[in-house]
């Protein structure tokens, strides 16, 4: 039921691994899962918070688990009936343009923030492997939406962008939430924007275009009101005739969807795209 566990089973199914039959399975939020193989032994598989919980020793893993968090890995324990056995490592696969998209959206003047249940150290980790310049690590799924809300306190308008189940409250609490198009159905509906594609450009694109329509809505405003400032002063004192405030009212509206409609030369293609090319 979860991301991390589903990479596990793969993993073991390629290695041909003997899987056991699980019995009293219990996932506990923000720390792993607990549960019995046969019937006979407890197995914990989860984070340092889960095992201090447990009052099990993992002292001799400490180095290890540090070192496959400064490479941005999310490292969970795996203890057997009270003992620390072992680790299991995890990496998410960056998207091939994740690092160009973060960087033209700090070159925006966007600050940009990572929001993740992994530890400090694998945050900072993902964080400078990609870019992003702050992070708030250690957050639980039923916590992202405070974090929205503390965020919009401090800095004001906030986007959020998310694929999964536990994304959809923070996507429904921040200012703008971007739906990846290839993430769950739940995340999807509580999203202001979806993105077909599941990569990063998708949201370079997605503010460049809302950009360049409000340029747009300001300009077409100022077209509108500036030829009703001209023309009514005249019209009041007699001087316009009727035809020529017909024609300057449809040179108005001329104006406005002719401006309207070079929004579709607006240069919305991320740069890094652009120079491919």
């Amino acid at each position: 039921e979860h991301p991390l566990a589903e990479a596990i089973i793969r993993e073991a199914e390629k290695e041909k691994l003997e899987l056991y039959q699980l019995k009293k399975f219990e996932a506990i939020t923000g720390r792993g899962i607990v549960g019995e193989i046969s019937g006979q032994s407890t197995i914990l598989i989860g984070n340092r918070k889960l095992m201090e919980d447990n009052k099990i020793d993992y002292a001799t893993l400490e180095s290890e688990l540090e070192r496959l968090e400064n490479e941005a890995k999310t490292a969970v324990i795996v203890a057997k009936d009270g003992t620390s056995v072992g680790i299991v490592a995890e990496a998410d696969t960056l998207k091939e343009d994740s690092i160009k998209a973060i960087a033209e959206l700090e070159k925006m003047g966007l600050q940009t923030t990572i929001l993740t249940g992994d530890n400090q150290r694998t945050g900072e980790a993902i964080a400078r492997k990609v870019g992003i310049s702050r992070v708030l690590a250690e957050v639980l799924p039923d916590q992202k939406v405070a974090e929205i809300m503390r965020l919009q306190d401090e800095v004001g308008l906030v986007a959020m962008v998310g694929d999964g189940i536990n994304d959809a409250p923070a996507l429904t609490q921040a200012n703008v939430g971007i739906a990846i198009g290839t993430g769950t159905d739940i995340a999807i509906e509580a999203g202001d924007v979806v993105l077909v594609r599941g990569d990063l450009s998708g949201v370079v694109m997605a503010i460049k275009l809302s950009r360049a329509t409000f340029r747009k809505i300001k300009t077409n405003l100022f077209w509108a009101f500036i030829y009703n400032i001209i023309m009514i002063p005249f019209a009041m004192l007699g001087l316009a005739h009727p035809v020529i405030a017909e024609i300057a009212m449809a040179i108005s509206s001329i104006t406005v969807v002719t401006n309207a409609n070079l929004l579709r030369r607006a240069k919305i293609q991320p740069e890094y795209q652009v120079e491919r090319r």
